[in-house]
């Protein structure tokens, strides 16, 4: 029981406001040292959700994440992440189009798409889709931005209409203007927003600590304990923390190893390069060919 007490103070932390640095990166090592603790404890009665929740507002800790949604160590890139996607069924209507939304965060694409599958009682039907209006605000802006996409075409059932935003943005509102055929009755049609993928930079002096973290995460998943307990203590050494302390800073080199120095920038790069790989080719199909081709110049970088 006092086990979960002791995570409960942990996790109703994280949930308050963004302490300053030097506090944050302390929950961080103490955080760690609660799930080492606990993963040590535990039989078949791990709280996986809950020192999920722990670790994922760790990962945002480290990120440095910004009041607007953006991170001082981390940034997005056109990978996708997830989705938001809403299902419409379109009337026929010769006077005025229907118009239908979806909102969402961190977008860098809009997919307008009309299913093949079969409906209870008959298949799909072709949509006429006019445009897409997009209201998006930019990373890293503060000012609604709208802009329009013609598509003017009937998509058949199994076709789509993928539509790269200008930037990645941190909030969109897309809306997609269309009608169905006259005398064939309704059709569906979906609209999804494509979230971007937050990339860790490799210049963070958390770098090590969120590698960690992630692996951290991947044993809670799979229910791993030995890893679980490994990857806690790791992100609590890459953050030179063995309890509760005064003081956390990114750990000071030693005189003697300062020559080390571009050796351990070097794979600390490495070590971030792999993990976007990894996530690459966790992915879709087209990510996983990225994440190929990327392995591919890394390897012949190597040789």
């Amino acid at each position: 029981m006092k086990w979960f007490l002791m995570i409960a103070l942990v996790a109703s932390a994280a949930f308050a406001q963004s302490p300053p640095v030097r506090e944050s990166m302390e929950q961080v090592v103490n955080d760690a040292m609660v799930v080492d603790r606990v993963a040590e404890a535990s039989k078949r009665d791990l709280p996986t959700d809950l020192l999920e929740r722990i670790v994922d507002e760790d990962i945002e800790l480290l990120r440095g994440r910004r009041a607007d949604g953006s991170y001082e160590y981390a940034t997005y890139e056109r990978f996708e992440a997830g989705r938001i996607t809403k299902e419409f069924s379109v009337q026929p209507n010769a006077e005025k189009m229907e118009t239908n939304e979806v909102r969402g965060a961190n977008v860098y694409r809009v997919i307008v798409e009309v299913p093949s599958r079969r409906m209870l009682v008959r298949r799909n039907r072709p949509v006429w889709v006019e445009r897409l209006d997009v209201e998006f605000i930019p990373q890293g802006a503060s000012q609604l931005q709208q802009q329009s996409f013609e598509v003017k075409a009937w998509l058949q059932p199994g076709e789509l209409r993928p539509i790269d935003l200008p930037a990645i943005s941190r909030q969109v509102t897309a809306k997609v203007i269309a009608t169905a055929e006259k005398d064939g009755g309704y059709g569906n049609i979906e609209l999804s927003l494509v979230q971007a993928r937050i990339v860790d930079l490799a210049t963070s002096p958390y770098a090590e600590a969120v590698a960690s973290a992630k692996a951290l995460l991947r044993a809670l998943n799979n229910n791993e304990l030995p890893s679980v307990r490994a990857s806690a203590q790791r992100m609590r050494d890459a953050l030179g923390g063995s309890g509760t302390i005064a003081a956390i800073a990114p750990r000071p080199i030693p005189a003697a190893t300062v020559s080390e120095m571009p050796d351990a920038a070097t794979q600390l790069e490495l070590q971030t390069e792999l993990q976007l790989i990894e996530d690459l080719l966790t992915g879709s199909e087209s990510e996983r060919r990225e994440g190929m081709d990327k392995l591919h110049q890394l390897i012949r970088r190597m040789r």
